[in-house]
């Protein structure tokens, strides 16, 4: 099926924000190319995103082919305005102009992006990529299609699953809580896509265990909020200060004071600018990775 726009779409950074790091199961992204297996509300599907002249070509296998075929223009942005960004910043204005190609997406499935968040929370990059592939190998099925992948953890199987299996894939008790409480109210995760954004932000941060940097991370790419800015980041501030103000310490406080004139698109600035910079270099050891054998 072939979805034809006049405006330029780059497949891979646009759909890159659903990979979970390097050997995500669940997904495969390059930059002309996307591949995602996930559990739909009509049940199991794996779309494919190809990227075209005159817009992008999708096909999907599964039980859900047809509702994940029906949500490709939101999932890759055509209907996005980045013409709501005023650049006030010469770093936003050639951010905007680099990645033009670069829309907002909006996947419409929460839990397949915020499973994967909570094992982020507080551990390096690294660690997180660990513990999702692991559990996703663990848990997951064969998704359908004619590539393999995996089909996220049935949020059924993720709720019955004891907290102490997750230490060994280094994820320590309260993430482990935090994922088994989630997917025990699946339904009511899923149904932050049809409130507003504000509703639903509440509604997932009443999760004992979900935090504003959760639901930063969360909101963009499943409920396509152009506003959703992540804090509580431990790189963000920094980045964002030394691109607008070329300070090389950041603050949260500060980051937002920063992305004021921008409110209502924050979410987009900042990830245009993490996509255009690299922030100021390291000047402390990097995190160690530490066991969490019994947390």
């Amino acid at each position: 099926m072939r979805f034809r726009s006049s405006l330029s779409v780059d497949v891979g950074r646009t759909l890159r924000v659903h990979q979970h790091g390097g050997g995500d199961p669940t997904t495969f992204v390059s930059p002309t190319e996307a591949w995602l297996a996930r559990r739909t509300p009509d049940g199991p599907a794996t779309l494919r995103v190809t990227a075209v002249a005159d817009g992008v070509e999708a096909e999907a296998w599964g039980p859900g082919r047809d509702w994940f075929l029906a949500g490709v223009p939101e999932l890759v942005g055509l209907h996005d305005d980045q013409d709501a960004v005023v650049p006030v910043h010469p770093a936003v204005a050639d951010a905007l102009r680099r990645f033009r190609g670069t829309r907002l997406s909006r996947s419409r499935l929460v839990l397949a992006a915020l499973v994967p968040a909570v094992l982020a929370h507080r551990v390096t990059s690294i660690e997180a990529r660990r513990a999702w592939i692991g559990v996703a190998r663990s848990l997951g099925e064969p998704a359908p299609g004619p590539v393999r992948l995996l089909l996220p953890p049935d949020p059924g199987r993720l709720a019955a699953t004891p907290y102490w299996w997750f230490h060994g894939f280094g994820v320590d008790r309260r993430r482990a809580t935090t994922i088994r409480r989630v997917a025990a109210r699946a339904e009511r995760v899923e149904e932050c896509v049809s409130l507003p954004f504000a509703a639903a932000h509440r509604r997932l941060l009443a999760f004992p265990g979900i935090g504003p940097w959760t639901v930063g991370t969360v909101a963009g790419p499943t409920l396509g909020d152009p506003d959703a800015v992540v804090v509580g980041d431990y790189h963000l501030p920094h980045l964002v200060t030394w691109v607008l103000a070329g300070e090389r310490i950041g603050t949260d406080d500060r980051m937002l004071e920063l992305l004021a004139p921008y409110h209502g698109e924050r979410g987009r600035v900042q990830r245009l600018l993490v996509l255009a910079h690299g922030g100021p270099r390291r000047r402390a050891p990097r995190q160690r990775i530490q066991p969490v054998a019994t947390w």
